[in-house]
């Protein structure tokens, strides 16, 4: 009797375990000790995208590396994706302790950074790589973030695109986001692995997100890097310096011939700029 008693409360231990996975917004690798840094990874990256970086700042600090849900091979989670990825990181930093973490973020990575520290004066400091306070005013005139809805075309379009179809867009997509033609094929990867769901209704979450005028309340010192191409310096230079007007205090540095992926064109430089800001 104690034997099957043992083995039922093993059971729903295992159930518990299983359930609280399943609602997990991210996971999370420790690699080093020191002071926290969190790294947050672009749409649909994992957090492989910051090896080599990880690989040399883990030497001197305690670096905690995200892969969200719904990317790589992270369980999808409910919508409203963004908005829980936010609030679980968020309970993970007080859950673990960590005082005044260096929240390092590439793209979607350093908007959910730049949103975090909007709202809590709790990170040291953000490095925000490529990344703006609102991608939809980027990518759409006359923006209102209150026009982005789930159920739109384009969101239906996708989420009934096929296979074959929707591997031609990612490839396209990847030729633009680096010079690093060797990387295409990991970014291409990225996006087919990544669930159609989160793809289409998180990249709506990110599109919504509009924190041009939040920023200000930001009090953590930002370092901001910005990449070149295909634009040009002086139009990117424009871009950022509209949409960070309300930023009051930062840093900012643009790499020479880089795409989006600045990690994969120009690996030393964004190398040496974290590392300049973190020691």
């Amino acid at each position: 009797m104690k034997t099957l008693k043992n083995l039922v409360t093993l059971i729903l231990f295992l159930s518990v375990i299983t359930l609280n996975a399943q609602n997990l917004a991210f996971e999370v690798q420790v690699i080093g000790k020191g002071k926290p840094v969190l790294l947050f990874p672009g749409f649909t990256c994992t957090g492989e995208v910051w090896d080599l970086i990880v690989e040399e700042i883990s030497k001197t600090h305690q670096c905690h590396v995200f892969t969200f849900a719904g990317f790589g091979e992270i369980p999808a989670i409910e919508k409203p994706w963004l908005p829980k990825i936010k609030e679980s990181v968020v309970q993970y930093i007080s859950d673990q302790q960590l005082e005044k973490p260096t929240l390092i973020g590439h793209s979607l990575g350093g908007t959910l950074a730049l949103w975090m520290a909007s709202e809590n004066d709790a990170y040291e400091q953000l490095i925000v790589v490529d990344a703006l306070p609102s991608t939809g005013a980027l990518m759409m005139p006359n923006f209102n973030s209150e026009l982005m809805v789930y159920d739109n075309p384009y969101n239906t379009q996708l989420l009934a695109m096929d296979t074959t179809s929707f591997e031609q867009m990612a490839a396209q997509m990847a030729q633009g986001m680096t010079l690093n033609t060797s990387k295409r094929a990991v970014l291409k990867n990225w996006i087919v692995q990544a669930d159609r769901a989160t793809y289409v209704y998180g990249y709506t979450d990110l599109l919504k997100l509009d924190l041009r005028d939040a920023v200000k309340h930001i009090k953590a010192r930002v370092t901001i890097l910005g990449a070149t191409a295909p634009y040009g310096l002086e139009t990117v230079k424009k871009t950022f310096q509209e949409q960070y007007v309300h930023l009051e205090d930062y840093t900012i540095k643009f790499a020479d011939a880089s795409a989006h992926f600045i990690m994969f064109d120009q690996p030393e430089w964004l190398l040496n700029e974290i590392k300049l800001v973190l020691d």
